[in-house]
């Protein structure tokens, strides 16, 4: 009884994240007629306005999320063409980012870097753990093979960490940047501001969800293996 329960609240810790952020994106992405743009057009209006026309607007299938190599905002075409409040928030959350970069906050230059590696890490993972079960069976020291799962989710696990430590990084584009200027400059009528502070939360907390996901995937795949 106890493992079930232990089992169930390990599910709702994964599960429960990416749960709640679904819902708060898509309840509040119902069609706003009476919105005075789109959230492409609020992203462009805003980075012109804070002296950032260098900084484009485009369309991704790969996530709401801003480039800073590129230096590029890129929208889902949902959240690029709608005009709901969650593609007001989830816009404004990504010209946050954009004006910590031109901030030139070291919390974002860290994050970005770590991005670029978290890929080969990733790739080195998944390597090692295909690997054990060889590596196990040719030099006949199980206890190596185990060791290479270790290692194996210790690094798909500092995504997770990377994501934890950077969150007051996401907070400050949604609460620090955003908010206070879709409330404070008018861009939101005061009725949907708390329908707003719920996607920049979900905003906030998109890549942690999305990270516990990947961990429990990978873990399901060293089930496989094993």
């Amino acid at each position: 009884m106890l493992y079930a329960v232990a089992a169930l609240l390990v599910l709702l810790l994964i599960f429960g994240p990416q749960a709640w952020v679904r819902s708060q994106m898509s309840r509040h992405a119902v069609a706003r007629p009476d919105l005075p743009g789109t959230g492409g057009e609020l992203a462009r209006h805003l980075l012109d306005r804070f002296q950032l026309g260098a900084v484009a607007v485009e369309t991704t299938e790969g996530g709401d999320h801003y480039d800073p190599e590129a230096r590029t905002v890129r929208l889902s075409r949902d959240n690029h063409d709608g005009r709901s409040i969650t593609a007001v928030a989830v816009a404004a959350h990504e010209v946050g980012h954009a004006i910590q970069h031109a901030e030139g906050s070291t919390l974002l230059a860290a994050r970005s870097m770590l991005a670029r590696t978290m890929g080969i890490v990733d790739k080195v993972a998944m390597a090692i753990l295909i690997t054990a079960p060889l590596v196990a069976a040719v030099t006949h020291l199980p206890a190596l093979g185990l060791m290479q799962f270790g290692l194996a989710v210790a690094l798909l696990g500092i995504g997770l960490v990377v994501h934890l430590v950077t969150l007051p990084l996401e907070f400050d584009a949604s609460f620090g940047k955003a908010l206070p200027i879709l409330a404070g400059d008018g861009y939101l009528d005061r009725r949907d501001l708390p329908a707003a502070r719920g996607v920049l939360r979900a905003a906030a907390l998109t890549y942690v969800a999305g990270a516990l996901i990947g961990l429990l995937n990978f873990l399901r795949l060293l089930r496989v293996i094993r």
